[in-house]
């Protein structure tokens, strides 16, 4: 989970022999770094001399994934993409993820499931659990074992590697379950904010009386259960637009409309 912590930058000569140098626009983990390059340079060279150490110099030919990078969302292996070949597209490496004080939950269970022994192959290991992760929430074995066939590893025997996988995958169920409970909550506070009666604190406006707190959200709570309230002219939205209810500016023009 190592990272660049310092601000080191390229100087724009080739390794060797005078081939010139073009600029590129390299943005590695939400930082944005302005370098020149020789056309040759591999991504997985510029990251290593930008101090992005995290991703790992393997075989150099596309065969252990040690050197995986996530480009533009995507994991690649860094030795066989041309630094120039990622002008401007996000690149996140292990480190973008998360820190030793506050790792990702693929990370941590990466840690929890002793998963990582000599810790080589890792970094490239998190980032194509984690491009699994983005599109398949809830893999099983077989699909986690082909997401990860390009990273090689020599010491775990993959058994904690599949098994973290699979611990990451609740947890992040788990999270983004709770994550939306919460979205659902607020969107109720907010419709019943918006219809918020002049009678005092807490009461709600409704056609016939008013409600209080949870009471009154809950009896405006639409039947489809998106988090939409009911009203006299159908469903306030989710956003808390009330430009349908009777005396807004919009029910107005409406009405003058219909009028007309």
């Amino acid at each position: 989970m190592s990272g660049a912590n310092a601000k080191p930058t390229l100087t724009g000569e080739p390794r060797s022999g005078g081939r010139p140098g073009r600029p590129v626009r390299l943005v590695v983990n939400g930082r944005v770094h302005e370098v020149t390059l020789p056309a040759h340079r591999t991504l997985l060279e510029a990251l290593r001399d930008l101090g992005y150490v995290d991703v790992k110099n393997g075989c150099e030919k596309g065969d252990c994934g040690a050197c995986a990078v996530l480009l533009d969302g995507k994991v690649v292996n860094s030795c066989l993409v041309l630094a120039w070949q990622a002008e401007g597209k996000p690149i996140t490496t292990n480190a973008g993820l998360g820190t030793v004080e506050h790792p990702h939950p693929i990370q941590e269970a990466f840690a929890d499931a002793g998963a990582v022994q000599c810790g080589y192959c890792t970094p490239g290991m998190v980032l194509a659990a984690k491009a699994l992760l983005d599109v398949n929430p809830n893999p099983s074995e077989a699909e986690i074992r082909e997401a990860i066939s390009g990273n090689l590893c020599r010491c775990t025997g993959y058994g904690q590697i599949i098994e973290a996988v699979q611990v990451a995958a609740g947890k992040l169920r788990e999270l983004s379950g709770s994550g939306a409970k919460e979205s659902r909550l607020l969107r109720g506070e907010r419709a019943a904010e918006s219809l918020r009666s002049p009678n005092g604190p807490g009461a709600v406006a409704t056609p016939g009386a008013s409600l209080t707190g949870e009471r009154a959200a809950e009896s405006l709570r639409s039947p489809d259960g998106s988090g939409a309230v009911a009203t006299p002219r159908g469903a306030l939205t989710q956003e808390g637009d009330v430009s349908c209810l009777p005396g807004s500016q919009e029910h107005l023009i409406r009405r003058g409309g219909e009028g007309r």
